[in-house]
């Protein structure tokens, strides 16, 4: 006979060790699984309310173990860690692959002309902005005023760095042509996750203690967040971009792809491969760093450190939630 679940479980925290990189592994393939934008409204609320009756001693009867994680991670993947609210479909790691590989096929496909590149770049960098937005740090309300002035900064500054590139690639080879859409995607994301997050550079984020009590809000834990941020979205795009871009220029000039009567219809066999890459490169490139990131006390702002010095002594290092 099976007995009640033990309601001691800690589902603060992911089911598998953050201190390595195969325990983020393993917690970012579970949270950026594309089937779970599939998920109906039913079961989001479902898992909610699982992890809002556990968190409070209450176990739905008949619940296990593997169930309570599977809601955990449902709950994750749809819900903000630090506000709780439900987060935008596109807007979601989990939507990163499908999203991605359709905006990337037709910047890999329309970038030979300014007004395709205008076009495509404000498309991803829209989506980019969603993204950015939807997995801030920390649980300040932002303004429509703000967030729309972020939104603009942001899309213009990663457009205009796109048409740039591309200004500059016009008499140079094909192949390296095929390039200048990782490049813009990888200098815009230098402009457009700060630009979307700036309230968090102005005003900082959350800080708390390694039992969660927070402490006061960071600017400096905000730099380090969003540093680590475009890291790893950098290095997310690298195998989809970086790779396609030989194998495009190989194969396009073979005698039987020139029979094919579809627009750049190699695209569709890139996509494939690009799917297939970001299904591994989201999750292990979002495992990079820790989604509870620290810093040691004596990195933050000198008033902070006499607060917590005060309040906290010999208390070494702060926590805070980097975003993703």
């Amino acid at each position: 006979m099976s007995s009640e679940l033990d309601t001691n479980i800690n589902i603060k925290e992911p089911r598998w060790d953050q201190g390595t990189f195969m325990g983020r592994a393993k917690h970012f393939f579970t949270v950026t699984d594309p089937r779970n934008i599939l998920l109906s409204k039913e079961q989001l609320e479902t898992a909610r309310q699982i992890i809002q009756d556990y968190r409070q001693g209450i176990v739905s009867p008949g619940l296990t173990e593997d169930e309570l994680w599977r809601a955990k991670y449902i709950y994750d993947s749809a819900f903000h860690p630090d506000t709780g609210e439900k987060m935008i479909v596109i807007g979601r790691m989990s939507a990163q692959v499908p999203m991605n590989m359709t905006i990337t096929g037709c910047m890999m496909t329309f970038y030979k002309t300014t007004p395709a590149v205008v076009f495509w770049q404000w498309i991803n960098q829209s989506f980019n902005a969603i993204v950015n937005y939807t997995n801030r740090s920390g649980d300040a309300p932002i303004t429509v005023s703000q967030l729309g002035t972020a939104y603009v900064s942001a899309t213009t500054g990663a457009v205009a760095t796109a048409l740039g590139l591309n200004a500059l690639t016009k008499h140079v080879s094909p192949l390296i042509g095929r390039f200048v859409p990782f490049a813009a995607v990888a200098a815009a994301n230098c402009i457009n996750i700060p630009l979307m997050r700036q309230r968090e550079l102005k005003y900082g984020i959350p800080i708390t203690d390694d039992n969660d009590n927070r402490l006061g809000e960071s600017k400096h834990a905000a730099q380090q967040a969003i540093t680590q941020v475009v890291v790893s979205r950098i290095l997310m795009a690298a195998p989809g971009m970086a790779i396609p871009p030989f194998l495009m220029n190989t194969l396009e000039k073979k005698a039987f792809l020139k029979l094919l009567i579809f627009v750049d219809s190699l695209v569709i066999f890139i996509l494939y491969i690009y799917a297939f890459s970001l299904v591994f490169a989201t999750p292990l490139c979002c495992a990079l760093f820790p989604q509870k990131s620290s810093m040691s006390v004596s990195r933050l702002e000198p008033e902070l450190q006499e607060k917590i010095k005060a309040s906290h002594p010999g208390l070494e290092r702060v926590y805070f939630n980097k975003g993703l």
